[in-house]
């Protein structure tokens, strides 16, 4: 699958866009998608705009809906809520952006979270995808 990595953040990412590349060559998809990663201020305001909930976030999702764009949709990540994340699960950053940039794909693709099933499946479905790009949890 192709990905677009755009950073608004001004944090350095190389390795984080070398983790997610890796990452989604494990998924065959014949769309693209756009991954910008944005400071915990920009989400908080995305949040807040999209979803009128006033707190950031950790990751969110907009499909595309323009049938003629091979583009799946635009996923945004916070990279600071991605830090605060890690630190709080015991793993990696790479990996805490890892499993939000496929969270964030999933949702892209029509996944849901609102029963318990439909969290069983996603929950699954993250867990191949992370685990065939060895970003496995650490705890």
């Amino acid at each position: 699958m192709k990905i677009n990595i755009h950073n608004q953040s001004q944090q350095p990412i190389k390795e984080i866009s070398q983790v997610l590349k890796k990452l989604f060559k494990t998924v065959e998809d014949p769309f693209s998608m756009e991954i910008i990663i944005v400071t915990q201020e920009i989400i908080h305001q995305m949040n807040m705009t999209y979803r009128q909930i006033d707190r950031p976030t950790d990751v969110l999702s907009f499909v595309n809906d323009d049938k003629e764009i091979s583009s799946l949709g635009d996923i945004f990540i916070s990279l600071e809520q991605a830090n605060l994340q890690a630190k709080e699960y015991g793993h990696s950053l790479n990996r805490e952006v890892g499993f939000l940039a496929v969270h964030g794909y999933l949702h892209l693709k029509g996944y849901d979270h609102h029963s318990d099933e439909e969290e069983k499946e996603m929950i699954k479905a993250q867990e191949e995808i992370l685990n065939k790009a060895d970003l496995k949890r650490s705890i």
